[in-house]
């Protein structure tokens, strides 16, 4: 299992940012909210969807981020230079806590959702999820926890993709 922090460290492509974020214990969320604003990059990440080329990385795009505490997932919010959101990308998390640094982190259980601003959902890394349970790299319990957050998302704050635009403007008003 691979961990993230909410620095976003892996994506080698980024060569500067600025890193807001803040706890949260309000009706909105119980989380962190993050943002990266990305300063400069040595080359843009393109993204294809439906034949459209959409840049996920590059100067002036910012990455929301939303941790809620007590559940199995973290949202990333790809937005261009204004602030219009390109897409979310939905993590299924076994694990969350705050490292050494005071950066928040998560392992990463594979599944992933994809979803854009039209409501199109596309499950992503179904294959992963599945391999690491045959090498034994997750165990079956995390297995069916990836498999039940993608349901439950789907099914509730993402069946509503107006509402979960309004709830993602409302966490980008908090940090930006």
């Amino acid at each position: 299992m691979k961990r993230s922090r909410l620095s976003y460290d892996e994506w080698k492509c980024i060569i500067s940012k600025d890193i807001h974020g803040k706890r949260l214990n309000s009706e909105l969320l119980n989380g962190y909210i993050g943002l990266i604003d990305i300063k400069e990059v040595s080359k843009p990440q393109i993204w294809k969807f439906n034949g459209e080329d959409i840049v996920v990385c590059d100067k002036g795009r910012k990455w929301l981020s939303i941790l809620p505490q007590n559940d199995w997932y973290c949202i990333t919010t790809m937005m261009d230079e204004q602030g219009k959101i390109l897409l979310w990308y939905i993590d299924m998390i076994a694990k969350q806590g705050i490292d050494y640094d005071g950066v928040p982190y998560f392992d990463d259980l594979y599944l992933d959702l994809v979803v854009y601003p039209d409501g199109t959902i596309v499950v992503d890394d179904m294959d992963e999820l599945e391999d690491a349970l045959s090498k034994n790299d997750i165990t079956q319990e995390q297995f069916d926890l990836a498999i039940k957050t993608s349901h439950k998302l789907q099914q509730g704050i993402l069946s509503n993709i107006s509402s979960f635009i309004e709830y993602t403007g409302k966490c980008y008003e908090i940090v930006k």
